[in-house]
């Protein structure tokens, strides 16, 4: 049996819409890659790797603040 990690499948997603041109998407297209990437964001928060990434991604944030100081 094959199973696809949502979190996963949801990445590949995101990676092939960005990867179009910004002018051939519609307003709509953009929407949606919006949700999905919310989507992603809410699969991955309660991982151990989502929380990684929270702790990384505020600890980047202080430093900068920090260092505009």
């Amino acid at each position: 049996m094959l199973t696809i990690n949502l979190g996963v499948l949801l990445a590949v997603i995101v990676f092939f819409r960005l990867r179009r041109r910004t002018e051939a998407r519609s307003r709509t297209d953009e929407k949606l890659t919006v949700v999905i990437v919310l989507a992603l964001g809410v699969v991955i928060a309660p991982t151990p790797g989502g929380q990684g990434i929270f702790e990384f991604l505020g600890q980047l944030a202080s430093g900068i603040t920090d260092s505009s100081r």
